[in-house]
């Protein structure tokens, strides 16, 4: 088929299209830039035969508003050139940032995918009711084996062994020395005025 109706045609790309518009916009400048050089060359031709002579001064300043009127055209075509270009680089940024955030909402969506609040919930549930287990078993293996023993019982048994303490070292004190001064045996004299 190629070999009748010519090379099939690849679609263009934002980074192609802005190339080729940017090498038109130099084109386009380069142009503006030379016919600025001949209108201002005509004006010379205009001003220098002005008084000399007057049909080739006229005939200059026509050819002078000819590459005027091409300029203002190519000044037209940079203006939509450029707008163009921007489009399309906004509509290159637009469409990066939509591929990430697609990319993004893949990757959330794959993460998420075996995942739903209830799942989460159950998960939970099991987490907590394995802790109370865990706990019960530890609660089961710190408690003494054998019989119970009574906390009262154990606390009177406690309190008699203080009692009996206290009673013996009551019983252990010695009695406290008593010094107390010698007591005349007699009476006292009565002293004569």
């Amino acid at each position: 088929m190629n070999l009748f109706f010519g090379k099939a045609k690849s679609k263009a790309t934002a980074k192609d299209a802005i190339i080729k518009l940017r090498e038109t916009l130099d084109m386009l400048e380069k142009r503006e830039a030379f016919l600025e050089g001949k209108a201002n060359n005509e004006l010379k031709i205009a001003k220098i035969n002005a008084t000399k002579n007057r049909r080739l001064a006229l005939q200059a300043l026509k050819r002078k508003k000819v590459f005027e009127a091409n300029i203002e055209k190519i000044n037209g075509a940079r203006m939509t050139i450029e707008t163009q270009m921007m489009a399309i680089e906004s509509a290159n940024v637009n469409l990066e940032t939509m591929g990430a955030m697609r990319a993004g909402a893949e990757a959330m969506k794959n993460i998420h995918g075996s995942m739903d609040v209830n799942t989460v919930d159950s998960t939970m549930d099991d987490i907590r009711d394995q802790m109370d287990i865990a706990t019960e078993i530890s609660e089961a293996i710190s408690r003494p084996v054998g019989e119970e023993l009574d906390e009262d019982e154990l606390l009177n048994e406690l309190e008699e062994l203080e009692q009996e303490e206290l009673d013996a070292k009551m019983l252990d004190t010695p009695a406290p020395a008593m010094d107390v001064p010698d007591v005349p045996s007699h009476e006292p004299s009565k002293l004569l005025s």
